[in-house]
This record gives structure tokens, sequence and C-alpha cells, in this order.
């Protein structure tokens, strides 16, 4: 019978330490705390840190340029190009620091429905690192994990330091996904997302080849069926607005959307929880205890206590945990068509409507120019404000293929299943950031509720004048004058000149797109 150092000497890996193989969460626990990776906070959850890197660092990401690759992959500053030989040359680097080292293994799998069920491994030297995968990929049963044969292996190497002049890369850390090797090194960062978000790019290229289109969403479901989506990227309210006491929560970021129905890539949530408020988000506030954990925030040395206020290292605070620590989660991840689709953007103008439908044209439009502010933390080399940015489909940092291939599929899904979508500003009102304020939480939630119950279905609309955006005149439990953007604002010039401007960056942006249809390239600001 193979031994753990047998296998993992077929991966290069030799001369090891102890090694620790789907240790149990109490188990990766005690680990974390005896090597001094964490501590439990008053609640049982466990808290670390991640070092100088508290979110993605997406310049430092490469995808290996190959056969496979070369005429498949979308190639440009998202996917910066590496050859086979500094892979190589990488690779052996990490296998050298794992030696005599302990190491930690987990065999997890991505993707709910069994059709698409992804089997993968995860290897490293951090017992925290593990937990969290422990939590946010889905966890074979007995019987799966008796058969496990991983397809794609993630390196873990935080300590691993890099040499640009030698290994190819931008910087001492490197994020390197190897299709044809089936492999990604993850060096010089602890900062866990990376190992999450690199299943979701080797989903993004395999799956459109089997007739399914990844998203980066969250979805719920209502007790009748109905199933929402939630685009939008980090800090514009996916965890938070799928988290729904009336509802089933499908999964809160990664989703594929085949013929069958929505099938939740992960096991867990990955939730933002700077302010975090048992009043505000009670199912995320709920979750928070033993075996989840915690990114960056700020525990009291002596009690223990959690301040969810503190940004002392970084507005990024994550909570990792099991999806089952949500009370109304549907497990298995898996549901029906959407009938409706949210559009999820912060806008850091303050000029967008709260929320507006789209007409199937301008969805295509929208959902190309995945337009939101990137927030403060969620990147390395973001300052301390909101930046206007784009991203296509609402997730390009994690599309291997060119953004008009997900693009297509979602608008033949959207026509298919005939879904309707709308366009929901999670951010500023009465102003841009720094002198208007963020939407009330309460308001949104309302906003949203009624969207998804069909009760803004047949309500009367009127086109914004610049985004051309359908605007409802009523929503039930939201007061009249929120719905009008321009009303909010003290100085309505200053809003024309800000609402013009954001206009002329949409069409900047837009310019990129030389070959979509005429009517999807109209359906942007007037």
């Amino acid at each position: 019978m193979s031994t753990p150092q047998d296998i993992l000497r077929t991966y290069g890996l030799t001369n090891l330490g102890p090694v620790y193989w789907n240790l149990s969460a109490s188990q990766l626990i005690e680990k974390a705390i005896e090597r001094g990776e964490g501590v439990l906070s008053v609640e049982g959850a466990l808290v670390a840190r991640t070092g100088q890197f508290t979110g993605r660092s997406p310049k430092d990401k490469f995808v290996v340029r190959d056969s496979l690759t070369e005429s498949t992959v979308d190639w440009g500053p998202v996917n910066q190009p590496m050859s086979p030989e500094h892979f190589d040359r990488i690779f052996a680097k990490v296998q050298a620091y794992y030696q005599q080292q302990e190491v930690f293994v987990l065999d997890a799998l991505a993707g709910a429905d069994p059709k698409y069920t992804l089997p993968i491994r995860v290897i490293g030297r951090k017992a925290w690192h593990m937990l969290f995968c422990r939590n946010l990929f889905l966890r074979p049963t007995a019987v799966q994990l008796a058969s496990h044969a991983p397809q794609f292996t993630i390196y873990s190497a935080p300590e691993l330091q890099c040499d640009p002049a030698v290994d190819g890369t931008n910087s001492e850390t490197a994020i390197i996904v190897n299709f044809t090797r089936k492999a990604i090194l993850i060096c010089g960062t602890l900062y866990a997302g990376e190992m999450k978000k690199s299943i979701f790019t080797i989903l993004n290229f395999l799956l459109p080849d089997q007739g399914v289109m990844p998203m980066h969403c969250s979805i719920n479901q209502g007790g009748d069926g109905n199933v929402a989506v939630f685009f939008g990227l980090s800090g514009t309210g996916k965890t938070t607005l799928s988290a729904d006491p009336n509802r089933r929560l499908i999964g809160d970021d990664e989703h594929g959307w085949s013929n069958d129905g929505t099938f939740n890539f992960e096991g867990g949530c990955y939730a933002k929880c700077i302010h975090l408020s048992k009043e505000k988000e009670p199912e995320i506030w709920n979750a928070v205890r033993y075996g989840t954990v915690l990114e960056n925030v700020v525990v009291d040395p002596d009690t223990r206590a959690l301040d969810f206020d503190s940004a002392a290292y970084t507005e990024n605070t994550r909570a990792a945990y099991p999806i089952d620590y949500i009370e109304n989660a549907l497990i298995p991840g898996v549901g029906g068509h959407p009938s409706y689709v949210m559009f999820l953007t912060a806008d850091a103008f303050g000029v967008l409507p709260p929320i507006s439908r789209l007409t199937p044209e301008q969805a295509m439009y929208h959902f190309l120019s995945g337009y939101t502010a990137k927030v403060a933390g969620t990147e390395r080399g973001l300052g301390n404000e909101p930046q206007a940015a784009f991203s296509s489909c609402f997730g390009a940092p994690f599309l291997p293929r060119n953004p008009g291939e997900y693009a297509r599929m979602l608008g033949e899904k959207l026509k298919q299943h005939k879904a309707t979508v709308y366009l929901v500003n999670t951010g500023w009102v009465g102003g841009a950031y720094g002198t208007g304020k963020r939407m009330d939480l309460k308001y949104t939630r309302a906003m949203v509720n009624a969207a998804i119950e069909g009760k803004l279905d047949s309500v009367a609309t009127e086109p914004h004048p610049v985004f051309q955006v359908l605007v409802p005149k009523e929503c039930p439990g939201v007061p009249g004058e929120l719905l009008d953007p321009r009303a909010q604002w003290k100085d309505a010039a200053a809003y024309d000149e800000k609402a013009a401007h954001l206009a002329g960056l949409f069409k900047k942006n837009f310019a990129k797109f030389s070959h979509i249809a005429p009517e999807i390239a109209a359906a942007g600001p007037a």
C-alpha cells in the first residue's frame, strides 16, 4: 500500500518531513495554533494574518504559454505568458522548499454537479491554509476519497521568494497556472484567496468546452424554485445580498450555468467582514464560529474579542466558512435556471440609479463592461479610496479566454430561459465617494427582493437620460426619491457633470470590443 511519501514522490517531492493528509478541521486548528499560525477568537474562529499581502496580486499572475494555450488563452495584462522553462525552474524551487519540512495535503472537489466535478489536491506548509481550502472547496465523502484522482494540484509556497531576473516574474511573488502540467504554483504570498481563485481560473478555462458558462456570482433560490443570480466583483455585495433568510443559498461566489441549471463550484463562503454586524448581516455574523477562518481581523490579545470595525491591517478582512454554516444553505449547491440576474456595481461616482432594468442588449453591454469600484485592500497596490474600474464579465482577472466567449454564452442562456436582468448600484448616492454616502443596505435589500419576487415586472419605468437604463418609478419599501440618483444630489449640475464623465469612461472602455454587434454597442450611455 502506498504511503503519503510514496504518493508525493510521484510529484517530485522527496526528503520530506512529516506529511499530514486530509486532517479534520479540529486537527488543522490544533496544528495551526501549535505552529503559531493563528489564535482562536472568543467565538472559536481561527484568526490568521496574511502578512504584507492582504489581497490578490493580479500583476504577478501568469499562465504557461505552450501548444495547449497558445491559441486558446486571451494573452495580455490579465493572462501574462510564462515559458515552460521558467515554470520548470520555479517548480524545482518549490520542490526544494518542501524538503525536510512538515507538509499538509488536502484532497477536495470543485463543482457540485457530478457531471462537471473537478477533483483537486492542495499541497502546502501552512495548516491554516488547509483549513481555508477545506472550508472553501467541496469536501469529498469517504467513498469519493477512496478513489480520488486529482486532475489539478495547487502547490502553496508562501515563503518562497522568486527572483525576477532568472525566474521571469515581475516580483518575488508569482501565481502560475500550467494547464498542460495541471499544476498551480503560488509563491511569495500568504493570501489564501489566491488558491481559491486559481481553481476558479481553471474552471473558467475548462467548462466552456463542455457547454457550461462559468460565472463570478452568488446564487440563491426561493421556496418556489425561483433562482436569482448576483454578478459582481469583490465588495459589491454578492455574499451579503445572497445571504437571505427567506431564500436558500446555493453559493456566494463561483458558479456554473449548464443546460441543466446552475451549480456551485465551491463548498464554502468567503465573506468580507469589515464592519460586520449582527443587525445588518445576521447570517454571516452567525457563521463566525469554531471552524471558520478569519483573515486579518483585529483580535484583542487578552480577551480574544474581535473588532470587525478596525481596518488596522486592511479593509479586506475576510471570513472563510463551510456553506453549511449558513442555516438555509441548499446542499448540494445545485439549482434550476435563473429567472432574475442582478449585475451589482459599487459606483464610486454616485450617479448610477440604485436599481434599473436592462434590455437584452443593455445586459450584454454591461456584462462586457463590468463597471464597479475596486474597494481598497482587495488587490495589492490599491490606495485607501475606491477606484473606478471595468472588469469584463464582472471577473476579468479570472478569465483565461476572451471575454466575448463568456458574453456570448450568457446572451444565449438569457434568451433561452427568458431571464430578466437588473443593474443594482450598491455604491454611493447623493454625491461621489467622499461627499455622498453608501446606499443603505436595507433599501438595497428591499429593491433586490422586490425585483426577484417579480414585484417590479409590471412597474412603470423611465429611461435614464444618460445611461438609458430603465429606472422603476416606484418600489415597495423604498422612498420614491431614492430611485432618482440626480434628485439625491444637492447640485444637479454637478451630478450632470459626473454622469457625463462616467458615460465617457464607459465609451472609452467599450471601444476595445471592436467585433461586438452594433445593437449592443449602441446600448451604452447616450
